[in-house]
């Protein structure tokens, strides 16, 4: 991590973010709370081995940065979504839907 952009987050050499002294990207804290609803202390308690501080700084960058973080989320939903298309049904969902056990 080279460039320090707040306290508590550095970006990557990639212009990833990520939360100093951890292996956390502020993404990661974002997926949180906007999956879960869940508030800084939730994400604390949920992830001891970050600061109050630390969470708080990665929102912060967040919402400084929302429209970026935003497009980024949706761009990783949809590769998500074509990879599972691309699988196709699971093995066990096959076997369960051929078993009657689903339909």
């Amino acid at each position: 991590m080279s460039t320090i952009v707040t306290a508590h987050i550095q970006l990557d050499s990639e212009g990833i973010a990520w939360i100093d002294d951890t292996n956390t990207k502020v993404i990661e804290v974002v997926l949180d709370k906007l999956a879960h609803g869940w508030s800084p202390e939730e994400i604390h308690f949920q992830h001891p081995h970050l600061s109050l501080a630390q969470i708080h700084a990665a929102l912060s960058y967040y919402y400084d940065n929302e429209r970026q973080f935003d497009a980024q989320i949706e761009r990783d939903l949809q590769e998500v979504e074509a990879m599972r298309a691309a699988a196709g049904e699971s093995p066990f969902v096959k076997r369960m839907r051929t078993a009657g056990r689903i339909t």
